[in-house]
Protein backbone atom coordinates (compact mmCIF):
# COMPACT_ATOMS: atom_id res chain seq x y z
CA UNK A 1 0.00 0.00 0.00
CA UNK A 2 1.13 3.53 -0.80
CA UNK A 3 0.31 6.36 1.61
CA UNK A 4 0.55 9.99 0.53
CA UNK A 5 0.18 12.11 3.67
CA UNK A 6 -0.35 15.79 2.87
CA UNK A 7 -0.58 18.68 5.28
CA UNK A 8 -3.48 21.07 4.62
CA UNK A 9 -3.11 24.47 2.98
CA UNK A 10 -2.56 27.72 4.82
CA UNK A 11 -5.28 29.01 7.17
CA UNK A 12 -5.88 32.27 8.99
CA UNK A 13 -4.82 30.53 12.21
CA UNK A 14 -1.51 29.58 10.59
CA UNK A 15 -0.97 33.22 9.67
CA UNK A 16 -1.77 34.22 13.26
CA UNK A 17 0.48 31.51 14.72
CA UNK A 18 -2.38 29.97 16.70
CA UNK A 19 -2.74 26.45 18.09
CA UNK A 20 -5.99 25.75 16.25
CA UNK A 21 -6.66 22.03 16.72
CA UNK A 22 -10.39 21.87 17.54
CA UNK A 23 -13.35 21.35 15.19
CA UNK A 24 -14.20 22.80 12.78
CA UNK A 25 -11.06 24.95 12.74
CA UNK A 26 -10.12 27.83 10.48
CA UNK A 27 -10.78 27.93 6.75
CA UNK A 28 -8.11 28.19 4.07
CA UNK A 29 -6.75 31.59 3.13
CA UNK A 30 -6.57 32.65 -0.50
CA UNK A 31 -3.02 31.30 -0.60
CA UNK A 32 -4.24 28.10 1.02
CA UNK A 33 -6.70 27.57 -1.85
CA UNK A 34 -3.92 28.21 -4.35
CA UNK A 35 -1.84 25.61 -2.54
CA UNK A 36 -4.73 23.13 -2.72
CA UNK A 37 -5.02 23.64 -6.47
CA UNK A 38 -1.26 23.10 -6.80
CA UNK A 39 -1.58 19.77 -4.98
CA UNK A 40 -4.03 18.50 -7.60
CA UNK A 41 -1.71 19.58 -10.42
CA UNK A 42 1.35 18.05 -8.77
CA UNK A 43 -0.39 14.68 -8.32
CA UNK A 44 -1.71 14.61 -11.90
CA UNK A 45 0.31 11.51 -12.84
CA UNK A 46 -0.19 9.70 -9.53
CA UNK A 47 -2.52 6.73 -9.31
CA UNK A 48 -5.00 7.44 -6.50
CA UNK A 49 -7.61 4.99 -5.23
CA UNK A 50 -9.02 6.86 -2.23
CA UNK A 51 -8.87 10.33 -0.70
CA UNK A 52 -9.22 10.94 3.03
CA UNK A 53 -9.44 14.10 5.11
CA UNK A 54 -9.76 14.84 8.80
CA UNK A 55 -12.81 16.29 10.49
CA UNK A 56 -11.25 19.76 10.40
CA UNK A 57 -12.53 21.88 7.55
CA UNK A 58 -9.11 22.95 6.29
CA UNK A 59 -8.17 19.44 5.22
CA UNK A 60 -11.47 18.97 3.41
CA UNK A 61 -11.03 22.26 1.57
CA UNK A 62 -7.48 21.26 0.59
CA UNK A 63 -8.84 18.01 -0.86
CA UNK A 64 -11.51 19.68 -3.00
CA UNK A 65 -9.48 20.35 -6.17
CA UNK A 66 -8.11 16.81 -6.23
CA UNK A 67 -11.57 15.33 -5.68
CA UNK A 68 -13.05 17.44 -8.48
CA UNK A 69 -10.33 16.34 -10.88
CA UNK A 70 -10.50 12.63 -10.03
CA UNK A 71 -14.23 12.26 -9.43
CA UNK A 72 -13.64 10.54 -6.10
CA UNK A 73 -15.71 10.81 -2.92
CA UNK A 74 -14.06 12.17 0.19
CA UNK A 75 -13.69 9.88 3.18
CA UNK A 76 -13.72 11.99 6.36
CA UNK A 77 -12.10 10.36 9.38
CA UNK A 78 -11.55 11.75 12.87
CA UNK A 79 -8.47 9.61 13.39
CA UNK A 80 -6.23 11.73 11.14
CA UNK A 81 -7.09 15.07 12.76
CA UNK A 82 -4.43 17.26 14.36
CA UNK A 83 -2.98 16.51 17.78
CA UNK A 84 -5.10 18.27 20.37
CA UNK A 85 -3.63 21.33 22.04
CA UNK A 86 -5.89 20.73 25.04
CA UNK A 87 -5.98 23.71 27.38
CA UNK A 88 -3.61 25.60 25.05
CA UNK A 89 -6.19 25.74 22.27
CA UNK A 90 -6.07 28.97 20.20
CA UNK A 91 -3.05 30.31 22.04
CA UNK A 92 -0.16 31.60 19.96
CA UNK A 93 2.32 32.83 22.54
CA UNK A 94 5.82 31.39 22.60
CA UNK A 95 5.31 29.54 25.89
CA UNK A 96 2.26 27.69 24.56
CA UNK A 97 3.87 26.76 21.25
CA UNK A 98 7.02 25.52 23.02
CA UNK A 99 4.90 23.37 25.35
CA UNK A 100 2.86 21.93 22.47
CA UNK A 101 5.73 21.05 20.17
CA UNK A 102 7.96 20.01 23.04
CA UNK A 103 5.35 17.57 24.36
CA UNK A 104 4.78 15.99 20.95
CA UNK A 105 8.45 15.40 20.27
CA UNK A 106 9.02 14.38 23.86
CA UNK A 107 6.89 11.30 23.15
CA UNK A 108 9.97 9.55 21.82
CA UNK A 109 11.06 9.23 25.48
CA UNK A 110 7.66 9.26 27.18
CA UNK A 111 4.63 8.46 24.99
CA UNK A 112 2.29 8.66 27.99
CA UNK A 113 3.04 12.35 28.45
CA UNK A 114 0.21 14.75 27.63
CA UNK A 115 -0.67 18.41 27.73
CA UNK A 116 -3.42 19.40 30.18
CA UNK A 117 -6.66 18.49 28.44
CA UNK A 118 -4.74 16.87 25.58
CA UNK A 119 -3.81 13.43 24.26
CA UNK A 120 -0.97 11.02 24.89
CA UNK A 121 1.31 9.75 22.15
CA UNK A 122 -0.20 6.27 22.33
CA UNK A 123 -3.72 7.66 21.85
CA UNK A 124 -2.71 9.77 18.84
CA UNK A 125 -0.80 6.98 17.10
CA UNK A 126 -3.60 4.46 17.67
CA UNK A 127 -6.30 6.62 16.11
CA UNK A 128 -4.09 7.28 13.08
CA UNK A 129 -3.30 3.57 12.86
CA UNK A 130 -7.01 2.78 12.77
CA UNK A 131 -7.63 4.89 9.66
CA UNK A 132 -4.61 3.47 7.86
CA UNK A 133 -5.64 -0.07 8.80
CA UNK A 134 -9.16 0.56 7.51
CA UNK A 135 -7.82 1.66 4.12
CA UNK A 136 -5.50 -1.32 3.93
CA UNK A 137 -8.26 -3.76 4.85
CA UNK A 138 -10.40 -2.38 2.03
CA UNK A 139 -7.65 -3.08 -0.47
CA UNK A 140 -6.81 0.55 -1.22
CA UNK A 141 -3.62 0.58 -3.28
CA UNK A 142 -2.78 4.28 -3.02
CA UNK A 143 -4.44 6.53 -0.46
CA UNK A 144 -4.05 10.29 -0.22
CA UNK A 145 -4.70 11.50 3.32
CA UNK A 146 -5.08 15.23 3.89
CA UNK A 147 -4.01 15.67 7.47
CA UNK A 148 -1.96 17.98 9.70
CA UNK A 149 1.67 18.87 10.25
CA UNK A 150 2.26 17.75 13.82
CA UNK A 151 0.36 14.47 13.58
CA UNK A 152 1.96 13.47 10.26
CA UNK A 153 5.43 14.13 11.67
CA UNK A 154 4.73 12.30 14.92
CA UNK A 155 3.02 9.25 13.39
CA UNK A 156 5.62 8.83 10.66
CA UNK A 157 8.44 8.93 13.21
CA UNK A 158 7.05 5.95 15.12
CA UNK A 159 5.75 3.90 12.17
CA UNK A 160 8.31 4.40 9.38
CA UNK A 161 11.39 2.22 9.81
CA UNK A 162 13.70 4.78 8.22
CA UNK A 163 12.46 7.97 9.92
CA UNK A 164 13.78 8.84 13.36
CA UNK A 165 12.11 10.98 15.99
CA UNK A 166 14.99 13.42 15.62
CA UNK A 167 14.38 13.77 11.88
CA UNK A 168 10.69 14.45 12.43
CA UNK A 169 11.41 16.97 15.17
CA UNK A 170 13.95 18.98 13.19
CA UNK A 171 12.30 18.76 9.74
CA UNK A 172 8.90 20.47 9.71
CA UNK A 173 6.24 20.22 7.01
CA UNK A 174 5.10 23.47 5.47
CA UNK A 175 1.51 23.85 4.34
CA UNK A 176 0.91 21.15 1.68
CA UNK A 177 4.21 19.48 2.48
CA UNK A 178 4.03 15.70 1.93
CA UNK A 179 5.33 12.40 3.26
CA UNK A 180 5.06 9.32 1.03
CA UNK A 181 5.29 5.83 2.53
CA UNK A 182 4.89 2.27 1.31
CA UNK A 183 4.19 -0.86 3.30
CA UNK A 184 1.40 -2.27 5.42
CA UNK A 185 0.16 -2.21 9.02
CA UNK A 186 1.55 -5.69 9.57
CA UNK A 187 4.90 -5.43 7.78
CA UNK A 188 5.61 -1.80 8.67
CA UNK A 189 6.27 1.31 6.61
CA UNK A 190 9.15 2.79 4.65
CA UNK A 191 9.23 6.50 3.83
CA UNK A 192 10.22 7.25 0.24
CA UNK A 193 9.74 11.00 0.40
CA UNK A 194 9.72 13.68 3.08
CA UNK A 195 9.04 16.92 1.24
CA UNK A 196 8.80 19.74 3.73
CA UNK A 197 8.13 22.46 1.16
CA UNK A 198 4.69 23.03 -0.41
CA UNK A 199 3.69 20.89 -3.37
CA UNK A 200 3.76 23.26 -6.30
CA UNK A 201 7.01 24.96 -5.35
CA UNK A 202 7.97 28.51 -4.50
CA UNK A 203 4.96 30.08 -6.20
CA UNK A 204 2.70 28.89 -3.37
CA UNK A 205 5.22 29.09 -0.54
CA UNK A 206 4.84 31.17 2.63
CA UNK A 207 6.99 29.41 5.22
CA UNK A 208 6.89 32.45 7.50
CA UNK A 209 3.18 31.81 8.10
CA UNK A 210 2.97 28.02 8.39
CA UNK A 211 1.76 28.05 11.99
CA UNK A 212 2.92 26.26 15.17
CA UNK A 213 2.69 22.75 13.66
CA UNK A 214 5.63 23.66 11.44
CA UNK A 215 7.87 24.65 14.34
CA UNK A 216 11.11 22.61 14.60
CA UNK A 217 11.92 21.09 17.96
CA UNK A 218 14.95 23.31 18.68
CA UNK A 219 12.73 26.38 19.00
CA UNK A 220 10.10 24.43 20.90
CA UNK A 221 12.43 23.17 23.60
CA UNK A 222 14.55 26.26 23.76
CA UNK A 223 17.77 24.87 22.29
Amino acid sequence: MRLILIRHGQTSSNVGGLLDTGEPGAHLTELGREQAAAVARTLADERIDAVYASTLVRTQQTAEPLLAERGLELRVRDGIREISAGDLEMRGDDEAVRAYVGTIFGWAQDPDRRLPGGESGHEVWQRYDDVVAEAHAEGVGTAVMFSHGAVIRSWTAVRAENVTAEHAAYNPLSNTGVVVLEGSPREGWWAHLWEGEPLGGERVEDTAHDGPAAEPAPHAVGR
